[in-house]
């Protein structure tokens, strides 16, 4: 018995190989995991287009502050450890901030120059073959219908250093547990949640170019467009034609 829990501690086998997980992540994807069943009704697409090994960037839409817990699920399901690039005040809550530094989760103080900080560890996680989690939008959707909107340039920058695959992580529902644009929040047990990760996106021209503010800008908004796109085929409607929301040129304050 004990080999066995030191084995499930350790992590779990796969046929990609084995892997490592670390107590922290395990006592993490046994929280999870129940809360997430009782909560939502999932539906899991394209899981194989996340790599089974080595690095990968995987940049999901943000619809809600639920919606980390969804996309963790979903990750851990593949299985892949979920390394998540996320907002510094998270690492002061009490206990949650304790486990975030356990499981080795990137804070990021956004807006400043430490969020180069951040992008180095993301760098080295990337150079151990594991994944990295990001919302390339920096926070939730500040459009009003919620499509993506303008992103960040911090992903793009990580994409081509790197060379690591983008893999878009496309997600519908978790809005209705908290709603970014109207505030409301509701808990329905079995809510209905769809999530869908796609082929990598194609970075190519990008690639080897300097990286200037428009190289960085043109590999941001080719990977918020095809993250739109996959949105939209989630979510059974037609894309926006035109250009993304940019939350700046917008009156409302989210």
């Amino acid at each position: 018995m004990l080999v066995a829990a030191l084995r499930w501690v350790r992590g779990v086998s796969t046929s990609g190989g084995f892997v490592r997980r670390g107590f922290w992540l395990r006592l993490t994807e046994v929280l999870v995991r129940p809360i997430a069943i009782m909560m939502t009704k999932r539906q899991w697409r394209g899981q194989e287009h996340i790599p089974a090994s080595g690095p990968a960037i995987l940049v999901p839409n943000h619809l809600s502050n639920a919606d980390p817990l969804i996309v963790a699920h979903f990750v851990f399901d593949r299985p892949r450890n979920p390394r998540f690039l996320a907002k510094d005040s998270l690492f002061t809550v009490p206990v949650i901030g304790y486990m975030l530094r356990q499981m080795h989760q990137i804070p990021v103080r956004r807006g400043t120059a430490d969020a180069m900080t951040a992008l180095k560890a993301a760098i080295s996680v990337l150079e151990s073959d594991e994944t990295v989690i990001i919302y390339p939008e920096g926070t939730c959707t500040a459009d009003p219908q919620l499509w993506p909107m303008q992103g960040k340039t911090g992903v793009a920058r990580l994409a081509l250093t790197t060379g690591a695959s983008v893999i878009p992580i496309a997600q519908w529902g978790a809005q209705r547990f908290h709603n970014p644009v109207t505030g409301k929040i509701g808990f329905r047990p079995r809510t209905r949640v769809t999530v869908a990760a796609g082929p990598p996106v194609d970075l190519t021209r990008f690639m080897d170019c300097p990286l200037t503010n428009e190289v960085l800008r043109g590999a941001t908004d080719t990977i918020l467009r095809r993250l739109r796109d996959d949105v939209a085929a989630v979510r059974g409607e037609p894309a926006p034609v035109g250009p993304l929301f940019v939350p700046a040129k917008s009156r409302r304050l989210i």
